[in-house]
């Protein structure tokens, strides 16, 4: 398949590859086993491929804090007091230059076993991303495999004053830190004097809702006083970061999710972007920030390619999608960020947010149809799938630290049911999966193959129906309506987000007709691509008068591409 738009793939290996099929809520890896790089293997990535994915972001790859004890390796332990787990928060960074040891068969060959991974995912035609964490690091930050020269975070920090420009992190001078979680005795963790959280929290006590297990990284950004900024020269910091980022990007890591990026300055994003392209041109780098009103930032001065849309697409869309706004209001959304949609990546799960199907959110992935079809065909731009989403994962086991919070952890080691059984005894083809899953998945194959393979939907435009449709006859409160269009090619996008079947009359203005191409003399036919919903067939001229009838299924969404000839 010829593939046009990218869908990022986003997995954790730890949770990915484990075959182990008991868990136990705050088991440790000896207990609930753990995902290996191998796990990942040909047969896995050719499935990933197959379903439409471009590139495949594997999450929690670089070394973390973790209650695992791999000391015997050379590794430091870690205190349970500053760590959120068992695994471990993969991004409590411990050691930028290293890859997390659980990921390994043989521990001391981990970092060969990555770029073993690396190539396994490029000979299946997908690119790497790994996440890039420059905000905050683990308590316990000790880089044991950093090449030779790189000097240590830290290690010429002057720890009386609570900024300097070019100390690494924040201190509070005269003052020790305290865990919100003093869960052992054995290893407490001591560190005086405290220094500031990674939220900037500037309290030697953070709260168990502050992200106590990290420090802040200082960027030349003094936050006590006044914000004041020190960039001339580049602060240590920057200069630390570049050369991380060019070790993995020398490893043939293809691109970064670069994590709470919004929290680090813009004056550091565009001269790290720039000196990082100076030498690896095509390196991919996206935002994650929550902040509509700096995405303009963050693009034309920052240099990203892509950027998280949460607080505009997302918490929008997942409105409609429970009931709590009308689909019209999906126009106000799309009007938001116009001009800059390219830049955009679209998602309705990844690791924050709540499952689709978990009991917080839709309760059912089939439900979550309608929504993903308006992401994905909206606009040209990235979509990005989180693991287990295609099949229906609910995220709701009660993990340990997580938690029976919709969400599939991010700190424990567990397994997931559905994903054993894409895995088919190794073959990853998915006979073992449950017919609901597999029909899912079916779906968002057939979509992501719709979008890849129809140029209106990778570089064509958007039109939007709703502004026409807002009478009696058409329920713009649980129907969305737009066209796709390019090359004189044209699709007629709706999507049901009711519970209920809608009969609908729809408008398509003469200037929509112009704009996309169609004739108002012409007799159109519309077969649905994604097959929910019946044919349409209808002449222009009834269409941009009294509107084409119509009905649409249950929590359903229908691609038409129409066709237009002359009536016998």
């Amino acid at each position: 398949m010829d593939k046009h738009r990218f869908v990022i793939y986003q997995l954790l290996p730890r949770l990915f590859g484990n075959s182990n099929n008991i868990n136990v809520s705050n088991g440790n890896i000896d207990q609930n086993g753990c995902g290996k790089f191998s796990d990942v293997s040909k047969e896995a990535l050719t499935s990933i491929a197959g379903l439409g994915a471009t590139h495949v972001w594997y999450t929690g790859v670089i070394e973390h804090a973790t209650c695992s004890d791999f000391s015997k390796y050379g590794i430091a332990s870690d205190s349970p007091d500053v760590v959120k787990g068992q695994a471990g928060s993969p991004y409590a960074i411990k050691d930028y230059y290293d890859v997390a040891p659980d990921l390994a068969v043989e521990v001391n060959n981990r970092m060969a076993e990555f770029e073993n991974l690396i190539a396994r995912t490029h000979a299946a035609d997908l690119k790497v991303i790994i996440d890039f964490v420059p905000n905050h690091v683990a308590r316990n930050y000790t880089s044991d495999a950093a090449p030779k020269g790189i000097e240590p975070f830290g290690k010429k920090d002057n720890k009386k004053v609570s900024f300097a420009k070019d100390n690494n992190y924040y201190y509070l001078p005269g003052t020790t830190f305290k865990s919100p979680l003093q869960i052992t005795n054995i290893k407490p963790w001591k560190e005086s004097p405290a220094r500031a959280t990674g939220n900037d929290c500037f309290s030697p006590a953070p709260s168990v809702n502050d992200w106590y297990e990290t420090v802040k990284l200082n960027y030349g950004m003094d936050y006590q006083g006044g914000t004041h900024a020190d960039f001339e020269p580049e602060p240590d910091t920057w200069r630390k970061m570049l050369d991380i980022v060019l070790y993995w990007s020398q490893k043939g890591v293809d691109g970064f999710r670069c994590d709470m990026a919004g929290m680090v300055p813009v004056e550091f994003w565009r001269w790290m972007i720039g000196e990082v392209r100076a030498k690896f041109p095509e390196k991919l780098f996206i935002a994650e920030i929550y902040e509509a009103e700096r995405y303009e930032d963050y693009i034309f001065k920052a240099g990203f390619d892509f950027l998280y849309d949460k607080v505009v697409l997302y918490d929008t869309l997942r409105n409609v999608m429970e009931g709590k706004a009308p689909a019209s209001e999906l126009t106000d959304c799309w009007q938001k960020t116009d001009g800059l949609h390219h830049f955009l990546l679209y998602f309705l799960e990844n690791h924050d947010e709540q499952r689709l199907s978990s009991d917080f959110f839709m309760a059912n992935g089939h439900k979550a149809i309608p929504g993903m079809v308006v992401a994905a065909t909206m606009f040209n731009n990235p979509l990005l799938i989180y693991f287990g989403q295609e099949l229906g994962e609910r995220g709701m086991d009660e993990e340990g630290f997580s938690g029976r919070d919709g969400r599939t952890t991010i700190f424990d080691y567990w397994s997931i049911d559905l994903i054993q059984k894409w895995r088919s005894n190794g073959d990853w083809t998915g006979t073992e999966l449950p017919k609901a899953a597999a029909d899912l998945r079916s779906f968002y194959q057939k979509l992501l193959t719709i979008i890849h393979q129809k140029p209106a939907f990778y570089k064509g435009r958007f039109y939007d129906l709703m502004w026409v449709n807002r009478h009696e006859f058409f329920c713009h409160d649980k129907i969305y309506a737009f066209m796709r269009y390019e090359g004189g090619h044209c699709f007629l996008i709706l999507a049901n987000f009711s519970d209920k079947q809608q009969s609908f009359k729809l408008k398509i203005p003469l200037d929509a007709m112009d704009t996309c191409g169609m004739k108002n003399e012409l007799f159109y036919n519309g077969i649905d691509l994604l097959g929910f919903n019946r044919p349409l067939q209808f002449p222009a001229a009834v269409a941009s008068n009294g509107g084409l009838g119509g009905r649409l299924e249950p929590y359903t969404a229908s691609i038409y591409e129409l066709k237009g000839h002359v009536l016998d």
